[in-house]
């Protein structure tokens, strides 16, 4: 693959997505599977006692995330679903947990500070998914209203 065909639609493998963005989602996805991966699933095989529920729920989703993940680095586009859900509820706790702390003054020092820096970088994926075929796909598609 040249420069040039990297950054051109790729309407025969890619249905339409540039090839540098699908190789960029691959590599969010491994990173996904390494570090979210890494972290969830040593926390839930080392873990000892009984689970806090909320907390056992938030690193169970994140496991299962990481697993999910494994498939986005060979089917990147099929796997979408997915990074769209990873946007939508960073989104929305930034919204509504994250904005309200900081609004009034109160994020700094409060137990959601960390979490806080952790799921801004929600911009990344935000950044590079590929939103024309995620709406042909996904949201203007009649297919799917069957």
């Amino acid at each position: 693959m040249s420069l040039k065909t990297a950054f051109q639609p790729d309407y025969e493998r890619y249905e339409g997505v540039r090839p540098v963005i699908v190789h960029v989602m691959r590599l969010g996805y491994l990173l996904v599977f390494v570090f979210v991966g890494r972290i969830s699933w040593i926390g839930i095989i080392t873990h000892r006692g009984s689970w806090d529920p909320v907390y056992a729920a938030a690193l169970s989703m994140w496991a299962a995330h990481s697993l999910l993940s494994l498939i986005g680095i060979f089917r990147p586009l099929t796997m979408l679903p997915l990074v769209l859900f990873e946007i939508a509820y960073k989104l929305l706790w930034l919204a509504t947990v994250a904005l309200p702390l900081w609004f009034a003054n109160q994020l700094a020092g409060s137990p959601a500070k960390e979490l806080t820096y952790a799921f801004l970088w929600v911009v990344i994926p935000i950044v590079f998914m590929p939103w024309p075929y995620v709406f042909r796909r996904y949201i203007c598609n009649p297919s799917l209203l069957r």
